[in-house]
């Protein structure tokens, strides 16, 4: 059946038992000095008449009755409530994907964010009993979707991702960090990670700090480099023109891979390069099912049906047996 107490720690209150059982000892031996000192046995045994020790003992042997069942109560007495209860219940995941114009470089084909929208869905579909959130990101991050089961929605986010979803443009992935903090329910005790797309060209050097102190807090980061080293131009879709900057020069685009390694360093997170989507996909999930396995064994995460109700109930009985029951003999006769 596989039962256990949760607070196994407060057996130490049964020992309180023996405890009380001296203290009814001493009292007893104190009634019969009292009861000898009054010298005249016959006179004491008529004032004494109608007291019934049986009773009187029975009374305090029903409050350790009740003390004992109390106690266990309080340690909550419980097992699995069925076969499912010992599944995880899944892991909540934050998809934070850059959606800056640097996505729109072609060094990947078809373009950086059509691959990082490719990785994102065969990632969904490998984790199917997992909550889902969906973070966008440029020059500001923004709560596409909260955590939610419902992949299906998720799909529909990620495939309508442009950069035209973040007005302003840029690559803050510090914001990026704090907005996926922000998903998750502190209260929930749920196993949280991150995982991060991006081409790594940051433009907040805070990125580096948060991550520590997310990872203080027991966050995985997973970071995936969209991208190429040597880079690539940005094709302005509304001109089909390479992008130019204010002096008139071409824009090229590189991965900074050495930020998004150092992102995942930080939180015992893994950082893939995004070439072969299945690939980048097993080597995220394989980091995730470290979360997982922790998941199986942790009982904070699993569903128990309790018997603690039935020991108060025997408590509140014996409690209440305990005060009807008189030590006067004539009363119950």
């Amino acid at each position: 059946m596989n039962l256990q107490f949760q607070y196994t720690w407060f057996v130490w209150g049964l020992a309180a038992i023996p405890f009380f059982i001296v203290l009814f000892l001493l009292l007893l031996r104190w009634k019969r000095r009292v009861t000898g000192r009054i010298g005249d046995k016959k006179l004491v045994k008529e004032l004494t008449n109608n007291f019934s020790p049986r009773l009187f003992n029975l009374k305090f042997i029903l409050v350790l009755f009740a003390l004992a069942a109390g106690v266990v109560s309080i340690m909550n007495l419980r097992k699995p409530a069925d076969a499912d209860s010992l599944a995880r219940k899944g892991i909540d995941v934050v998809i934070a994907m850059d959606v800056s114009n640097s996505m729109l470089a072609t060094d990947l084909e078809p373009s950086r964010l059509e691959r990082a929208k490719q990785f994102i869905t065969k990632l969904m579909n490998a984790m199917p009993n997992d909550r889902i959130a969906l973070v966008l990101f440029a020059g500001k991050a923004y709560m596409q979707m909260p955590l939610t089961t419902d992949h299906a929605a998720a799909q529909m986010y990620v495939s309508s991702a442009s950069p035209a979803a973040v007005p302003q443009q840029g690559t803050v992935i510090n914001e990026a960090l704090k907005m996926s903090a922000n998903a998750f329910n502190t209260a929930d005790r749920r196993f949280k990670a991150v995982v991060l797309i991006s081409d790594g060209e940051d433009h907040d050097p805070e990125a580096i700090e948060t991550s520590k102190d997310l990872a203080d807090q027991g966050m995985m980061i997973n970071t995936v480099g969209v991208g190429s080293p040597e880079g690539s131009y940005i094709v302005d879709p509304a001109t089909g023109q390479n992008k130019k900057d204010e002096m008139g020069n071409t824009v090229i685009t590189k991965l900074n891979e050495d930020e998004l390694k150092l992102l995942a360093d930080n939180t015992n997170g893994v950082y893939v390069r995004l070439q072969n989507s299945d690939e980048a996909v097993d080597a995220v999930k394989k980091n995730l099912s470290q979360i997982e396995k922790k998941a199986l064994g942790d009982v904070s995460l699993m569903n128990f049906k309790t018997y603690y109700w039935w020991f108060a109930s025997a408590m509140l009985i014996f409690l209440l047996i305990e005060v009807f029951i008189p030590e006067r003999k004539e009363i119950i006769a």
